[in-house]
């Protein structure tokens, strides 16, 4: 007998307090207008391949998710309208909402998915470029999909080696970008051909002015999932004519632009520019974070021994630099359970080496560092990780440590980060819905994918573990012992979880913030 999810979806996270602000929607929705949204920095590309917070903003207006995080964290329809789980939990069945088209007008159908999920797998041969989310999907970590099948138009099957907990969860992660687009995006040759985006999302691809704007138009022939608007789930029916991102690195001069009437939407608002941006007119919205920011350590760095490492972690005072840096708005946190889960507790903070200077010298001494200099990878388009630098930077010189700025293009810090080009970075790692999948983007085989920042095989081990348990409570405590040895190795440095911000203009109605920190154009309408 199978487990039906037709009127019950999976939960993703239990019990997370989800506190949100925004304007609810006591104005009927009317269509029309557009929608301007700021981004700091211009999308990667069309396909999904190469992927940041701002590339896939965008795509999931464009593309429609096979399912999707909800507001509360769960996981809710999307492309998919329900699903079914085999009694051994290794099929699950998944039913595709009917009428479904693509922006060309062509139908939706199933295979189209297995051919983009076959496409993205098989990434990682001869590729520059590979999926990221290949060792998510291939066994390397924890989920191993042995097979993708469309036995018609509206059904997809999965069909997992070994059942996994954390399978909706992944499949719905924003970063993997599991949606379906038309095989007509690639040439004859299987190449994604340049400008293209054929989905079936709310919103079609207009014009992409390179570091200036994407303009995106209602899709009228969008059909919605079930439910109500939620996340990335639900309802995503568009109302404005146009949603248009428009690129403005600045901070200062996108908040002057939403002053002036000129943009609509400023995410990611800085805590101390808060009650400024009030004063002078916008609506501030704002909801518990799910971003780790976080100092990147590189293991492989014969400076950054692990003694080094831990003299590091002891010649800085974490809590004053969350408090600092967030106004208050924060607390220290240096695991991958953010203080919004259900599984958070202090212990997985009293772990962490104590604010120490006299430790932090014993240490340096014993790993032989003789004063070498140490180069922090930073930038200035997202002024939050170069103020963090600075604060480290003179943190360190108090205990003797020299650590120097390099501050780079962010494409090209972003870049090293994949290749694990660098000794140390300033960091923040997007929303995630589940701290499995947190812990899973640091966590992994760092020899073929250097982007994972700690490669111990007993972490992995340990991960793997904690993936396949199904019981919440053995889970935390699993989590727990990974956050130990963390603190024992130090293979990063986690500060704590950015609070999401946004100033909007007061014309907006319906339009609300979410933990994953990702505008969404839909369900929004514009008064006049």
């Amino acid at each position: 007998m199978e487990k039906t999810m037709k009127s019950r979806l999976l939960s993703a996270v239990m019990g997370a307090a989800i506190l949100l602000t925004g304007h609810a929607w006591a104005q009927e929705m009317k269509k029309g207008g557009v929608l301007n949204i700021t981004l700091t920095a211009d999308i990667r590309g069309l396909d999904g391949g190469r992927t940041d917070n701002n590339t896939d903003s965008v795509l999931y207006h464009i593309y429609d998710p096979l399912v999707a995080v909800r507001d509360d964290l769960t996981v809710g329809p999307a492309l998919a309208e329900s699903w079914d789980i085999s009694e051994d939990g290794k099929t699950y069945t998944f039913h595709l909402k009917q009428g479904a088209t693509y922006h060309n007008g062509d139908k939706v159908v199933a295979a189209d998915f297995k051919w983009l999920w076959e496409r993205r797998m098989a990434s990682a041969e001869g590729s520059d470029a590979p999926w990221l989310c290949i060792p998510v999907f291939d066994g390397s970590r924890t989920t191993k999909v042995e097979s993708v099948e469309a036995p018609d138009d509206t059904t997809m099957v999965f069909n997992l080696a070994a059942p996994s907990g954390l399978f909706l969860v992944q499949l719905a992660d924003p970063v993997c970008n599991i949606w379906i687009a038309s095989p007509k995006n690639v040439d004859a040759d299987n190449k994604w051909i340049e400008g293209s985006a054929i989905g079936s999302g709310p919103f079609k691809l207009n014009e992409w002015r390179k570091e200036q704007y994407i303009s995106l138009t209602r899709f009228d022939d969008y059909v919605p999932a079930p439910g109500e608007k939620s996340g990335h789930s639900g309802d995503r029916t568009a109302y404005v004519d146009e949603a248009r991102f428009v690129i403005i690195p600045d901070k200062t001069a996108a908040e002057t632009a939403l002053f002036a009437g000129q943009v609509d939407v400023v995410s990611t608002i800085s805590p101390a520019r808060v009650e400024d941006m009030k004063a002078n007119g916008a609506t501030i919205l704002s909801s518990p974070g799910l971003s780790i920011t976080a100092i990147l350590l590189q293991t492989n760095d014969p400076v950054l021994n692990p003694k080094m490492r831990l003299a590091i972690a002891h010649a800085l005072d974490f809590r004053q630099i969350a408090a600092a840096q967030t106004v208050g708005m924060t607390e220290f946190n240096p695991s991958g359970v953010p203080q919004s889960s259900a599984m958070f507790d202090e212990s997985f903070v009293d772990s962490w080496p104590e604010y120490d200077i006299e430790k932090s010298k014993q240490l340096q001494a014993e790993a032989g560092y003789k004063g070498e200099v140490i180069k922090i990878q930073t930038n200035q388009r997202y002024i939050g990780m170069y103020n963090n630098a600075v604060v480290i930077q003179a943190m360190l010189a108090q205990a003797g440590i020299n650590l120097e700025l390099e501050v780079l293009d962010w494409a090209a810090q972003l870049d090293n980060f994949f290749a694990g080009k660098f000794q140390m970075q300033s960091w923040g790692y997007s929303a995630r819905p589940d701290p499995l999948v947190l812990y899973g983007m640091f966590t992994g085989d760092k020899v073929n994918f250097p982007s994972y920042q700690w490669g111990d095989e007993k972490a992995q081990e340990l991960l793997k573990t904690a993936t396949n348990t199904q019981d919440l409570a053995e889970r935390k405590a699993i989590l727990k012992e990974l956050q130990d040895l963390m603190a024992e190795q130090v293979p990063m440095l986690g500060l704590y979880y950015f609070p999401v911000i946004e100033a909007i203009s007061s014309k907006l109605v319906g339009y609300t913030s979410w933990p994953l920190d990702r505008p969404r154009a839909w369900g929004v309408s514009k008064t006049e």
